[in-house]
């Protein structure tokens, strides 16, 4: 995994000249200062990647001529779902980078009585394709080969009654008696809701409890709704994946 990686949202195959995306072209020339004849590494999200080879690099268009493909995978024994409440600034974009390098699957956004940012219509479209960016750059960083999709922005009770199955269902509440270590390794999918900056609401606890999710804490401090995640996330690899 030494060269460097780009995303081709198109079909791949071996011994094909392929253009790179204009924002992936920007930022093999302008950021990585790559040339013609430069080797880097080429994947779609369906597993797998090719290796590839630089043959035009111009200050707009940036073509690669794709080489063998390799079957290597990194992504975590644990398939988790991440169910997020949007939080405000930066802080949403930080969470789903570090969730994304840290190994979660999929990514559903929710806005809950608490949350800061509404978003509705075109705008809920364009941030829902801002994020999905954000987790593709994640994967070009990080070494994944598998996409993880971020789902359109639904309301929090929306998507509970939506009963999502899974063999775990967790949220996370400073209100909760017990800890992750207390729960049983999980023999399929994880699904864990967070808080948005206030938290939940108590009807929306009492909501998400009768929709199956058992309320775990993260130690006796309250977490930052962008901390939580990102910890929750790194004690299940820690205790049941490939820490």
């Amino acid at each position: 995994m030494g060269f460097s990686r780009f995303y081709h949202s198109g079909d791949l195959g071996a011994d094909r000249q392929i253009t790179l995306s204009e924002q992936a072209a920007h930022h093999a020339t302008r950021v990585l200062r790559l040339k013609t004849d430069d080797r880097v590494t080429l994947f779609n999200g369906q597993g797998g990647e090719y290796e590839a080879t630089i043959v035009q690099a111009g200050k707009k268009d940036v073509t690669v001529k794709t080489g063998a493909w390799l079957d290597r995978e990194c992504e975590s024994p644990l398939n988790m779902t991440l169910v997020q409440a949007i939080s405000s600034g930066e802080k949403m974009d930080f969470t789903l980078q570090k969730a994304v390098e840290l190994g979660v699957a999929a990514i559903q956004p929710v806005i809950s009585s608490r949350s800061v940012v509404r978003l509705e219509g075109e705008r809920a479209l364009k941030r829902v394709q801002h994020w999905q960016s954000v987790v593709i750059s994640a994967c070009e960083q990080c070494g994944r080969n598998r996409v993880p999709l971020v789902a359109p922005i639904m309301s929090l009770n929306h998507w509970l009654e939506e009963k999502v199955t899974s063999t775990l269902k967790l949220t996370l509440s400073p209100y909760a008696k017990e800890g992750l270590k207390e729960i049983a390794a999980p023999q399929g999918p994880i699904v864990f809701l967070v808080g948005p900056e206030g938290g939940f609401s108590e009807s929306e606890e009492v909501s998400a409890a009768v929709s199956g999710f058992i309320p775990v804490k993260l130690g006796q401090r309250v977490l930052r709704t962008e901390t939580a995640a990102l910890a929750a996330i790194s004690a299940m690899q820690m205790l049941w994946g490939d820490f």
